[in-house]
């Protein structure tokens, strides 16, 4: 199920999930990968310069994880159309949270965030 945010005319999407094959729960480590889907429903072309997480770990406890772009890439995305990728993290936690924003550019040179909205990371489905 896609977990979706707005912000400024950039529709922000995630959808979770456990990769159960890759993960050892006796040694504590829960992998969960994510698929998001960032559409431009606004006028204006903006372009993703930056990322900013929050990973919420019961266990291990609260991160932040920021870098420029995603998966390698600062793409710029023309109103009407989508970039999707997808990613992943290890908790020690069978169940966790992430959250955080996007940076994006205009052409411009004004900047703004994307909220991506918080999705839970658990090791089945609720």
């Amino acid at each position: 199920m896609f977990i979706h945010h707005e912000t400024d005319g950039i529709r922000v999407s995630a959808e979770p999930f456990y990769v159960a094959d890759q993960s050892d729960p006796g040694e504590a480590r829960f992998v969960f990968a994510y698929r998001v889907r960032i559409e431009n429903v606004g006028e204006q072309p903006a372009q993703l310069v930056w990322r900013h997480w929050y990973i919420h770990d019961p266990v291990a406890g609260n991160t932040e994880v920021e870098g420029e772009g995603v998966v390698g890439e600062q793409p710029l995305i023309g109103p009407g159309d989508v970039h999707e990728y997808q990613s992943f993290c290890i908790l020690e936690a069978p169940e966790g949270s992430m959250e955080g924003f996007y940076e994006f550019r205009r052409p411009d040179g004004s900047r703004f965030n994307a909220r991506i909205p918080q999705f839970v990371l658990r090791t089945y489905r609720a």
